[in-house]
């Protein structure tokens, strides 16, 4: 061996021979990231739970409020049935003598049956309250839609009159109620409340 020659280059006792190339490095593949987990968690902003806001509770006790209201109506309206018909009659113009007598007859049957009606609307404003009460949206939409027509009914009622002034009295808190349930209904808290209860239904949480 010549002197200063490095024994592992090429030619020497422990080298490669001459002329041999180190075979190429095997190829690095890129690593694999973590599967991701399966999202079982509400979405993005949503809490993981949501009380029930004041707005829905005032709303629906509004609801509540006017419901007992016009119940109340009803019954004092059957008490004084004589004297509301007569009062009816008599701001008509219509005689009360013995030819309307088949008109009266007639308008008598009719508010009795609306009188019923209303017992019976009263029972259903009830359900819809409480489908409302369990963060069911629709059951929101159909008491706006409800109380639209009890203010509309409300206000007609105001501008007749009524031979009685408690029931005056009672159809303009009866109003009053009713646009109290809309507006508290319609405030951010309570439509995020139905939104966070829909989302729960359809992840089979709520």
């Amino acid at each position: 061996m010549t002197s200063g020659q490095d024994p592992n280059q090429p030619g020497g006792p422990y080298g490669p021979p001459p002329g041999w190339n180190p075979p190429p490095a095997p190829p690095q593949y890129p690593g694999y990231a973590p599967a991701p987990s399966a999202g079982y968690g509400p979405p993005p902003g949503m809490p993981q739970s949501m009380e029930r806001p004041l707005s829905v509770r005032a709303g629906l006790g509004a609801f509540l409020g006017s419901m007992a209201l016009s119940l109340v109506a009803q019954v004092v309206t059957l008490l004084n049935w004589r004297r509301i018909v007569d009062w009816a009659f008599a701001n008509a113009g219509l005689d009360t003598g013995g030819g309307a007598d088949a008109a009266r007859r007639g308008a008598e049957i009719g508010a009795q049956i609306g009188i019923a009606v209303g017992f019976l609307f009263i029972a259903v404003y009830g359900l819809f309250v409480w489908f409302a009460w369990q963060g069911r949206n629709w059951a929101r939409v159909v008491l706006w839609v409800l109380a639209g027509l009890g203010i509309l009914s409300g206000l007609s009622g105001l501008l007749v009159g009524s031979p009685l002034p408690f029931l005056q009295a009672l159809g303009g808190f009866e109003v009053l109620l009713l646009l109290t349930a809309v507006v508290a209904l319609a405030m951010k808290p309570s439509s995020e409340w139905f939104r966070f209860r829909g989302w729960q239904r359809a992840t089979g949480q709520g």
